[in-house]
């Protein structure tokens, strides 16, 4: 299962273990199993005087295996065959086992170890989704450090009818303690806050106290992280808030067209992000959304950051780049069977819908490629277009109309999803030309039919224009002194990394020329 390189690679890994640990299988007959052992094996073999094999266990699970320091009972389960996106998940359980620490700032682990509680989570992933790494190796990294966390990494491949059972039609999905937790990519801090009680306050209470900056931004993706390192550059105080860092591009598997970089992916992009900009020193605050904005006022005063969690920021200047998110359909039933056939992400969640029939929704390159993607997954593809024409780059329809369990429909409009009460069963839509309506038998659907810009918050504040996105000039500026804005959250055309990039790091020497400008506050 492993080859001599990848052997080659843990044995590297393996030296970082000062502490010895065990693999404990728990089995049974089937083809999964027998993967496992082979797996659990060849690990072991890699590092014989660290790391041992047993294949006795009695977990509940089965088939399965745990990671556990001798000695202790950590909560740490695999029931899947750890390969593909989740490879990285195996090697950080067993180094973090091992007692080699894991690179997570000191407070998280003090909080992760007095969560008063017991915790059993269940994680649903695929081995194909990028977005399920995060979330697994979170719960594997409470598990380690807290013996009341257990977590189970569960492959919906090898437990198919539990997640038929359970009506799991997305991944990541998590359960507590039996009961559904949460979807979607989360990070450790943001699991931390929800199971945490008073952990917002706690953490409002700190944010009050931090130094007014020179520059705050708002969003964390390419034009937001462009912007922190111009302005950090600078020698100016700067800080990000953000939800998360790496906007849009966690959700982007491939990224092929940013010049230098011939191809990497959206996670691993966002990450080169982060540590350019903590390369230089921006104070990063993530996790948080801001509620509104109260601009200075007056020549040389601050503007106010008011976060969801009541705490204030103070800034001389404020760059938005709060980026944009996937456009709902807003028909009947799509936010009921959200997660439960409706989804938005078919890298992740295209392996759910194996043999199935599903549809997808636009014909954009974003439509278009989900639709090819999935095509060599599920059983058949259906393509609606509002449109009377895809609009899609040539060479993707091409590819589209060469598969044969695709069908493409233009001038269709979807007019509702329909389902059963617990998941998606079907969709309505109608032909625009003819009205003939159409109710085909669908398992899931997927929409890619555009985007949103993030601006909900400042209405009132700043000028929008009619499609909701910040207005702005050839420099960035809003039509407020002292508030910049960039990337997909504005007028600028074309959505695309690289210009929110080049937009950010415009908006920043912006901030930077109106700060010279304009005269400090006077010290209190």
């Amino acid at each position: 299962m492993l080859d001599d390189s990848i052997k080659a690679q843990l044995a590297a890994y393996f030296e970082r273990i000062t502490q010895p640990i065990t693999l404990i299988a728990s089995l049974d007959d089937s083809e999964g199993a027998q993967q496992i052992r082979e797996l659990v094996t060849e690990v072991a073999a890699v590092a014989p005087a660290k790391i041992s094999a047993r294949f006795d266990g009695s977990f509940e699970r089965r088939p399965s295996f745990q990671i556990t320091r001798v000695g202790h009972d950590m909560g740490v389960h695999f029931a899947a065959v750890p390969m593909g996106h989740e490879f990285t998940s195996l090697l950080l359980a067993l180094l973090w086992a091992g007692g080699h620490p894991p690179k997570v700032e000191p407070e998280v682990l003090e909080q992760i170890k007095g969560l008063d509680g017991d915790f059993a989570f269940d994680t649903w992933m695929s081995l194909t989704c990028h977005n399920c790494p995060d979330v697994v190796q979170a719960m594997h990294l409470m598990a380690v450090f807290n013996p009341r966390v257990r977590a189970v990494a569960i492959d919906g491949g090898l437990f198919q009818q539990e997640v038929e059972d359970r009506q799991i039609m997305a991944v990541p999905s998590v359960f507590l303690n039996g009961a559904p937790f949460g979807n979607g990519r989360m990070e450790v801090a943001e699991i931390l806050a929800k199971i945490d009680t008073g952990a917002a306050k706690r953490e409002a209470a700190k944010l009050n106290e931090r130094a007014p900056y020179e520059v705050l931004i708002i969003g964390g993706g390419p034009a937001g992280a462009a912007a922190a390192v111009y302005a950090a550059r600078k020698g100016i105080r700067t800080g990000i808030v953000a939800e998360r860092f790496g906007g849009q591009t966690m959700d982007t598997l491939g990224i092929e067209n940013y010049p230098s970089v011939l191809e990497t992916e959206g996670p691993k992009f966002a990450a080169g992000l982060e540590a350019q900009v903590r390369h230089y020193g921006v104070d990063i605050i993530t996790l948080q959304r801001v509620a509104k904005i109260d601009p200075a006022g007056e020549a040389g005063g601050q503007a106010t950051v008011t976060l969801e969690n009541g705490a204030q920021l103070k800034a001389r200047s404020v760059i938005l780049a709060t980026g944009a998110r996937w456009r709902n359909m807003n028909v009947p039933g799509e936010a009921e069977y959200r997660t439960k056939g409706v989804a938005y992400c078919p890298h992740c969640d295209g392996p759910l819908f194996k043999g199935k029939d599903v549809a997808v929704i636009g014909g954009g390159n974003s439509g278009v490629e989900a639709a090819i993607d999935l095509a060599g997954v599920v059983k058949s593809v259906t393509l609606l277009e509002f449109a009377d024409q895809l609009k899609a780059d040539q060479v993707l329809v091409d590819k589209l109309k060469s598969m044969p369990n695709v069908t493409i429909h233009v001038n269709a409009q979807t007019t509702e999803v329909v389902g059963d009460g617990q998941k998606m069963n079907g969709l309505k839509w109608k032909d625009r030309v003819t009205g003939d309506e159409h109710s085909p038998a669908l398992a899931g659907v997927f929409v890619q039919i555009g985007l949103v810009p993030n601006t909900e918050f400042l209405k009132g504040t700043v000028e929008l224009s009619r499609f909701g996105e910040i207005i702005i000039d050839a420099k960035c500026h809003t039509s407020v002194p002292g508030i910049f804005a960039a990337g997909d959250v504005t007028t600028v055309p074309y959505k695309q990394i690289v210009i929110a990039a080049g937009e950010g790091s415009k908006a920043a020497l912006s901030a930077f020329d109106h700060l010279i400008r304009t005269p400090a506050p006077a010290a209190a």
